[in-house]
């Protein structure tokens, strides 16, 4: 009966252990968060689970009424709202929905926790980016 107990306070120690390690951060993209911004109808929005034991993400991106066919997508770390940084994540494909998953750096995964980072949609007509919209949880 004792082992039977003990294992199951572990088995919940555990579980509970995964589930403090998974955040979410989202994001409302928009024209207005561009730097500088935009003037844009396009709207959309972003989804990042991020596991801190394995620094992976899991993101998804959703957007409409863009200018022409997006260009480049992708999340940019290393800036708070209202500045520019370089790109971290590339996102294989820019056509809508987007989905994936990578590992973030040290780095990465401390500047998305202190709210810099953030992700960018770009067209022909808009080469430094359409939408953008910062990472919070």
């Amino acid at each position: 009966m004792r082992k039977t107990i003990l294992a199951a306070i572990g088995f919940v120690a555990v579980a509970g252990y995964a589930q403090a390690a998974t955040e979410t951060f989202k994001a409302a993209l928009s024209g207005a968060a561009e730097v500088p911004p935009v003037t844009s109808t396009a709207t959309g929005n972003a989804v990042v689970t991020f596991d801190t034991a394995t620094k992976q993400i899991t993101y998804t991106v959703t957007y409409s009424g863009l200018s022409g066919d997006a260009t480049a997508a992708h999340i940019h770390c290393g800036a708070a709202a209202g500045a520019n940084a370089g790109v971290a994540v590339p996102f294989p494909s820019a056509k809508s929905p987007i989905g994936g998953t990578a590992t973030l750096t040290d780095a990465q995964a401390a500047d998305l926790e202190a709210g810099k980072c953030y992700v960018n949609i770009h067209t022909a007509a808009n080469k430094g980016g359409e939408i953008r919209g910062q990472l919070a949880k």
